[in-house]
This record gives structure tokens, sequence and C-alpha cells, in this order.
């Protein structure tokens, strides 16, 4: 190696310059933006059915889509075939929408409409007659680079024939005609921001205490007996963590509850 290409290695930093952090944080900043816009464009743009990134995405309802906004579409014989082009902001068809199962890590399952698990012929052709799911309704999703590949239990990956543009596996490389976007409807997977609090406590402080009354109360005649007032005192006893002390007390002081002596 010659002293010129040693030295070139080196970046040429200016007295009291800083080693760039700035900079690599800004394209680092603008990175994230652009690509997360894509992400919001890619949604919008087919219907609010989101690309999967990874294996543990492709579960519950999911399409499988060939090229652009074109997805497999299931036939009432088994068969399946590429469905026709859909318009921009436009999702997949019922026909369109398979259900994912998860098998494991690695490998998946798919369910048509019709209720049959997706496996293939002896001649590769994709078909879904199956009731359970065997060795040839296994699919494993191979990710590499940004892009996605359906490999089934022969070896091959999932892909469309040019003649009939029915499904088939017949090709052991993964090539242009072999990658695939699995696309998951993004609505499903947002998660109830009420789903880890127990139903007595969602609403407000008086209506919590509404629904342990009517949890607990022992009366036969099934009228509800609430401490008035006091919301003052219970804001603080929720601060502290004592909030259902503080609602035991005030059912016992009304005499409402099962457990008061």
């Amino acid at each position: 190696m010659s002293e010129y290409e040693v030295a070139k290695k080196g970046k040429l930093v200016l007295k009291g310059e800083k080693k760039g952090l700035k900079r690599k944080k800004k394209h680092k900043d603008k990175k994230e933006k652009s690509e997360g816009k894509h992400a919001d464009t890619d949604l919008a743009s087919h219907g609010g059915w989101c690309k999967a990134d990874l294996v543990s995405d492709i579960t519950g309802n999911i399409c499988i889509e060939f090229g652009n906004h074109t997805y497999i579409k299931a036939l009432d014989n088994g068969c399946f075939t590429i469905g026709p082009p859909h318009d921009e902001g436009d999702g997949p068809s019922p026909e369109e929408v398979l259900t994912a199962v998860v098998i494991s890590e690695t490998k998946v399952a798919f369910k048509s409409g019709y209720g049959k698990y997706l496996g293939y012929n002896k001649d590769g052709s994709v078909i879904g007659k199956a009731d359970a799911i065997g060795p040839l309704e296994q699919w494993e999703p191979i990710f590499q680079d940004g892009k996605l590949a359906l490999l089934s239990s022969n070896g091959c990956f999932m892909s469309i024939q040019d003649s009939d543009d029915s499904v088939v596996v017949t090709s052991r490389k993964a090539g242009d005609k072999e990658i695939v976007q699995v696309r998951y409807f993004a609505a499903d997977r947002e998660k109830d921001p009420l789903e880890d609090i127990p139903v007595e406590e969602r609403g407000d402080l008086k209506e919590v205490e509404m629904n342990y009354v009517k949890k607990f109360q022992k009366f036969q005649d099934k009228k509800l007996r609430v401490c008035s007032g006091g919301y003052v005192k219970l804001k603080k006893a929720k601060d502290e963590g004592k909030l259902h002390e503080a609602f035991l007390d005030r059912r016992c002081s009304m005499k409402s509850d099962r457990g008061c002596k």
C-alpha cells in the first residue's frame, strides 16, 4: 500500500472541529423521516394494508401481493390465480384475503376463505384443499435485503405462472418473479389503550367507585349505596397507591360490602 493510500484513509479534520456527530445525527434523522414517510405512503396506497417485515407479522388476516396492487385469489375449485389490479388506495378483495397461522418461529400456514389450507400438487400448482396442516401446507417466509419470498416444503418458491396466471411452486431460486409482499391490515394490530386496564377501573373516580360497588354490594334489593363526596381524598389515595383501600373503607361505612364487618 502506497503512502498516498495510507494518508487518504483519514478524514481531514480542522482544528477545533468536532467529528461530525451532529452531521451524522442529522443524516440519520432525515433517513428515518424519509423511511417513515415512505411507509405511510405505502400504507395509504394499499388501503391500510401494511407490509410484513418479520415472520411474526404474518398472522391473522393477510394477503399475498405479487407485483403492485395484485394479490393471489382463491377460486371455488381449490385453485389459486392472480387477481386483477386494484386502484391506488384500495385493499384486497375478500377472496384475496387469507388467514395466516403461525406454526413455529420460521414457518406459517395459510387458510383460504373457503376454510382450506394452501399446499401444492405434484405438478407444483398451489391448491387449497386440505382440512388440516400437514408437511405440504407449511410455508417458510424468507426475508433478505428487504425482500420476501415464500418457500414451500418441496424446496421451491411461490410464483405466478406466465401462461395462465396460476400460482405455482416450481423454482428453486428466488428471482424477481418469486418476490412477494405479505400484507396485514394495520388497524387489526392497533392495541386497545384500555386493554391492560380492568373493566372496573375504566372511567373517572366516580364511575370506578360505582363499578366496584356494583361488584361487591351485598344488598338483596340491589339498590346501590354509594358514599357521596370525598373525591379529593380519593384522588389523593390514588396518587398514593391506596385507592382500593379507600374504596373498601367507603363501602364499609355504607355497610354495603360483602367483606365489611
